[in-house]
């Protein structure tokens, strides 16, 4: 089993409005980059589906520990606990990926945005509707290894 490092973001152009997802992966196979259109929605719901990528990711890799670096204030304090989380849009992601969270060796920490850059150029790009490798049915992204 494996530890993998993922630096994810969310962004949305408005709010509501459109949004992606940015991640970083970075394992033992290299670093692999996930860019994501996913619709109209809010800033914190694209945070939260960034990480829920992640854990996804890292579960379908079979993965033993995943430590998360993320700039949302919001979704790390919720997280972690020290945050509760009121909002019913985010209750169930936030349940879902705690869910997740117990299958792994899991950790998640604040980084500042100036660290986060990777993630959020991919999110920002996904956004904007300005994917790289379209999917042929999906009309997303497709997740490829890069070096970061």
């Amino acid at each position: 089993m494996s530890s993998l490092t993922a630096y994810v973001d969310g962004a949305s152009h408005g709010n509501p409005g459109p949004s992606g997802i940015g991640v970083v992966i970075d394992g033992a196979e290299g670093a692999m980059r996930i860019a994501r259109s996913i619709g109209r929605q809010d800033n914190n719901v694209a945070e939260y589906v960034a990480l829920l990528e992640a854990l996804q990711y890292a579960l379908r890799r079979r993965a033993s520990t995943l430590h998360v670096f993320s700039d949302s204030e919001v979704v790390v304090k919720q997280m972690s606990g020290e945050y509760r989380c009121r909002s019913p849009r985010l209750y169930s992601l936030n349940w879902i990926c705690r869910k997740l969270a117990r299958s792994l060796n899991f950790s998640i920490s604040h980084v500042g945005r100036e660290n986060n850059l990777a993630a959020n150029a991919l999110a920002t790009s996904a956004a904007r509707g300005r994917l790289t490798r379209p999917a042929a049915t999906t009309g997303y992204a497709a997740a490829s290894p890069s070096s970061r």
